[in-house]
C-alpha cells in the first residue's frame, strides 16, 4: 500500500512562526517527515531574533522542535539536515553549537553558504526525520 501524503501547518500558539510563503510546515510521507526550512523568527511576534548566527540558530532549533513535537519526534530522529548560512566564516562556531543539539549519532548533513536568506536571516535549517517506532530494521 502506498503511503498517503499529509501536510501540516502550525500556529504561533503551537510554538511555530507563521509561514512567510505558501508552504506547509511539515509534510508526512509514511514514516518520514519533511520539515520546511525554519527561520530564526520568534513565534509570538514573527520578528527576526537579534544576536547573530548562534542566537538565530538556537531560535531555529526551537522552531524545528515545535514542528516535531506533535509527532513525538526530536532532533535525534533527524535523518538529514540541511543548513544554510549567509556567513561561512561562522561555520566552525555554528558546528560547535550544532553538536550540542544531539544525544544520538549525528544525522547526515549538508551545509550551504548563501548570499541571502528570507527575512534577512543568517541561518535557515530544514530536516528529513524518521518517526520514532517506525524502524526499518536495516543495518549498516
Amino acid at each position: 500500500m502506498t503511503p498517503q501524503r499529509q501536510s501540516f501547518s502550525f500556529t504561533p500558539e503551537q510554538g511555530v512562526p507563521p509561514a512567510v510563503a505558501p508552504f506547509s510546515h511539515v509534510t508526512q510521507w509514511g514514516s518520514l517527515l519533511f520539515v520546511t526550512g525554519q527561520m530564526p523568527t520568534d513565534p509570538a511576534t514573527g520578528a527576526l531574533v537579534a544576536g547573530g548566527v548562534l542566537a538565530q540558530a538556537e531560535q531555529v532549533r526551537r522552531n524545528l522542535l515545535a514542528c516535531l513535537s506533535p509527532f513525538g519526534a526530536n532532533l535525534d530522529h533527524a535523518l538529514m539536515v540541511r543548513v544554510y548560512l549567509t556567513d561561512f566564516t561562522e561555520f566552525e562556531a555554528f558546528n560547535a553549537l550544532y553538536r550540542t543539539w544531539f544525544t544520538a549519532a549525528l544525522p547526515s548533513r549538508t551545509c550551504v553558504g548563501s548570499t541571502a536568506l528570507a527575512v534577512g536571516a543568517e541561518v535557515e535549517i530544514d530536516l528529513i526525520v524518521g518517526l520514532p517506532g517506525h524502524d526499518t530494521g536495516a543495518s549498516a
